[in-house]
């Protein structure tokens, strides 16, 4: 039976939550303010609590069930870094407050930034961008005030590897430069050749993802760095795939020269619901000055530069104030970025330690391998001679049936697991990305082999059935075309 929605159990004169009377002189609002005729429901608080809770039940979340989202790092999120977002002295701060009340914040955020510089091999670091795809658009802005500031107007093109991240090539051209493909060899890397035709003194950088989307660390890496930097280009580093390297392999020791790191996907923050998320950028030496800002700097008490009204009581002399760096590229968010995060990702740094970040990428590491091994019996997997990161592709297809990874992808929603991401990377045919993280028991993940299994059988046998799949869900199979294009966005343009 279809669950009734609020608009239809509501009842005029029912009422979720009386207003006290208002304690200042009531004001006409301006014509055009208020509709004649706005149809809202009317319903008891219980109803409206009944309502929103089962609309929350419908909801794939972590929480819930398996998310093995490959690219995204759908990982648990310890409760405990809620509990640490939450403390009143963290969650009740304005970000506009003198920066003399918010040493808290002030010191949790440096020592973050310290953190990032160290875990990724950098020299400074920004916490403000917001998001993965954010934190690529301010490292390409970088790179082009790094190449202006030396006069150097000639570099327009950005190389970019055919198994990076879809938003690359965004951040490129919204940066005002133009997109090189590079292809991958046949082991999944950066094909050599390629870019070493690419290379020329018109090159402003290279954006690489390391594991790149295949799921593989790249075996040539040193070389493709060195080429690069031969021409005189930057090395912009994707490290929304850091949790296959935490504690193993640093990009700055490799060469990079920016990398953006996704806390809501390395660091345990939550992931998903449209956010918020948070892409701090870290650099080299010579591209700290143009960070944005501003970011957080620590004093001393003897430092002539520093105005202070009272000293601390605790007798620490340490104080902490935002700067701007002296070429910095500007601002790119409102305030300094998302706190809430960032108390998340300090909790998760700072109970883990450094051993336990490298356990993290271990046990991830060693699921995903794990994963491909079982699900390899029964789905292609390009480069399936190798040692895979975190994640790895295989390809939705099975021989003597018409299912694709679309029908693949449905019908594991009606074992309660989300999909993998589907049809990317572009490079495999009909991909299904699987990425089962470090925080799923082998259990799991043996019951995901299990579904696959079974999903292949089903294919060869009944493709009927994943052809129509879902068939325990909510809503079924949708045009997904349709939904995109035509938008209802009212639920009385439903009702009529």
């Amino acid at each position: 039976m279809t669950e009734p929605v609020i608009y239809d159990i509501g009842r005029p004169g029912l009422c979720a939550m009386p207003f006290p009377a208002p304690d200042v002189p009531r004001a006409p609002l301006p014509d055009g303010m208020v509709r004649d005729e706005l149809r809202l429901p009317e319903a008891s608080q219980l109803d409206v609590v009944r309502h929103f809770t089962r609309l929350s039940a419908l909801n794939h979340s972590i929480d819930k069930g398996f998310y093995p989202l490959g690219s995204c790092t759908m990982k648990y999120n310890p409760r405990i870094n809620e509990d640490m977002a939450r403390l009143a002295g963290f969650a009740g701060t304005h970000p506009m407050q003198d920066e003399e009340v918010a040493q808290g914040n002030l010191h949790l955020m440096f020592t973050l930034q310290e953190w990032l510089k160290e875990i990724g091999g950098f020299a400074g670091a920004s916490l403000q961008p917001a998001a993965g795809a954010h934190g690529e658009f301010a490292g390409i802005l970088m790179v082009r005030a790094y190449h202006l500031d030396r006069g150097d107007t000639q570099r327009r093109k950005i190389l970019i590897p055919d198994s990076a991240h879809g938003t690359n090539p965004a951040s490129t051209a919204m940066s005002g430069y133009s997109v090189v493909e590079i292809p991958s060899d046949s082991r999944g890397n950066v094909d050599l050749a390629a870019l070493r035709a690419a290379c020329d003194d018109h090159v402003a950088g290279l954006m690489l993802t390391n594991p790149n989307t295949l799921g593989l660390f790249d075996e040539h890496v040193q070389e493709v760095v060195d080429l690069v930097h031969g021409c005189g280009g930057l090395v912009y580093g994707d490290g929304a795939n850091m949790n296959a390297l935490l504690g193993i392999a640093r990009p700055g020791d490799l060469g990079f020269d920016i990398l953006h790191y996704n806390l809501h996907k390395t660091f345990g923050t939550p992931h998903g619901g449209g956010g918020p998320g948070s892409g701090p950028v870290a650099v080299c030496e010579r591209l700290a000055h143009f960070l944005p800002g501003p970011i957080v700097e620590r004093v001393d008490e003897g430092n002539p530069s520093l105005v202070r009204r009272e000293p601390p009581e605790d007798g620490d002399l340490t104080y902490y104030h935002l700067v701007m760096p002296p070429k910095s590229i500007g601002r790119v968010k409102v305030f300094h970025g998302h706190m809430g995060i960032f108390v998340r990702a300090y909790a998760y740094i700072r109970m883990h330690g450094p051993d336990g970040l490298r356990r993290v990428a271990e046990h991830a590491v060693l699921n995903a391998n794990y994963l491909q091994a079982r699900v390899g019996q029964w789905f292609p997997i390009p480069q399936r001679d190798r040692i895979c990161m975190h994640e790895f592709v295989a390809e939705g297809t099975v021989p003597g049936s018409d299912v694709r990874a679309l029908d693949i992808s449905k019908r594991l929603m009606d074992f309660g697991i989300h999909p993998p991401t589907n049809y990317f990377p572009l490079i495999v045919h009909e991909a299904l990305m699987i990425e089962p993280t470090e925080t799923e028991s082998k259990a799991t993940l043996d019951t995901f082999a299990a579904a696959m299994a079974q999903i292949a059988r089903e294919a060869v046998e009944q493709p009927e059935l994943l052809h129509q799949a879902p068939h325990t869900t909510p809503v079924s199979r949708m045009d997904e075309v349709k939904a995109a294009r035509e938008l209802v966005l009212s639920y009385w343009n439903v009702k009529q």
